[in-house]
């Protein structure tokens, strides 16, 4: 009788299954397991057990979206984590991780400010509202203090998350602000494997919460790749608050009557939102030149 569960690593060319709540060890039955066709973790697979504790992956299920770095399949939540101060946020790198998140297909985007406890009260406002105003959940957190932590533990539950985001930030520590033996697990799997240069990565889904938060505090690269120009601006929801382009598809740059550039000159749209969208449209058109 087949079975159906969700890899949570892959390693030497054993998949590790979780299937109601107990993790069995498999092979894939007749098939290669590299390129296109390679077993990722967060993979919802159909199986055969042989014992209690193995089993024959049969075949699997299409996945709900794909993250390519690290490579991890079925994830429903990215936490895209900055620091409020030291280091301090900057707005092109907040806005770059929110346009990968948005990429990726992954329906659940959350901004994380933490360290929070290192600046005042106006300028935690001020930081956060540019995307509150575009629409993202932005939770303020401190893992020295303990403030927020309660709320983030909440966003997790049921949920599989990556958490991604500049150097610096305080992912681990907020993981272990949440559940030491969290941070632990990460820092065994991040020793085992290593994270040298040019080591390669394995990614694993660890429970927590009712739901997997995935191995690494996040993914940290920040290439545009495979985002073309005229899909970058789906990756600011708050543009569509500004409909009415003279010029339809509109690049909202160098277009007369361009109501984005409109909301932008008048305040209605954050500049600092803008000023990061034409700066990655550079990018992205100069790579392609």
């Amino acid at each position: 009788m087949h079975q159906y569960g969700r890899i949570l690593k892959v390693y030497n060319s054993v998949i590790h299954v979780s299937v109601d709540g107990a993790e069995m060890l498999c092979k894939l039955r007749g098939k290669s397991m590299r390129g296109r066709d390679a077993l990722l973790p967060g993979d919802i697979v159909r199986l055969e057990r042989i014992s209690s504790t193995e089993g024959v992956i049969e075949g699997t299920e299409p996945r709900t979206s794909l993250l390519l770095r690290p490579r991890v399949a079925n994830l429903t939540q990215i936490v895209i984590t900055v620091a409020a101060a030291s280091p301090n946020p900057h707005s092109l790198v907040v806005s770059r991780f929110l346009v990968l998140a948005e990429h990726s297909g992954i329906r659940n985007i959350v901004l994380c400010i933490n360290k929070i406890d290192l600046i005042d009260g106006d300028t935690a406002a001020r930081l956060c509202a540019p995307y509150e105003a575009a629409g993202y959940s932005v939770l303020s957190v401190s893992a020295v203090e303990g403030t927020g932590i309660a709320a983030l533990r909440e966003k997790l539950s049921g949920e599989i998350t990556v958490f991604a985001g500049p150097s610096g930030a305080g992912k681990s520590s907020l993981l272990n602000a949440m559940d030491s033996s969290l941070a632990l697990a990460v820092g065994a799997v991040s020793e085992k494997i290593g994270r040298g240069r040019h080591t390669t990565r394995r990614a694993e889904l660890l429970p927590f919460a009712g739901g997997y938060v995935v191995d690494t505090p996040g993914f940290t690269q920040q290439e545009l790749t495979g985002i073309a120009a005229d899909e970058l601006a789906d990756c600011f929801p708050e543009f569509l608050h500004f409909p009415g382009c003279r010029f339809t598809p509109c690049s909202h740059s160098h277009e007369p009557n361009c109501a984005v550039k409109a909301a932008a000159a008048d305040g209605r749209l954050a500049r600092t939102r803008y000023d990061a969208y034409i700066t990655l449209l550079d990018e992205i058109r100069s790579v392609r030149r």
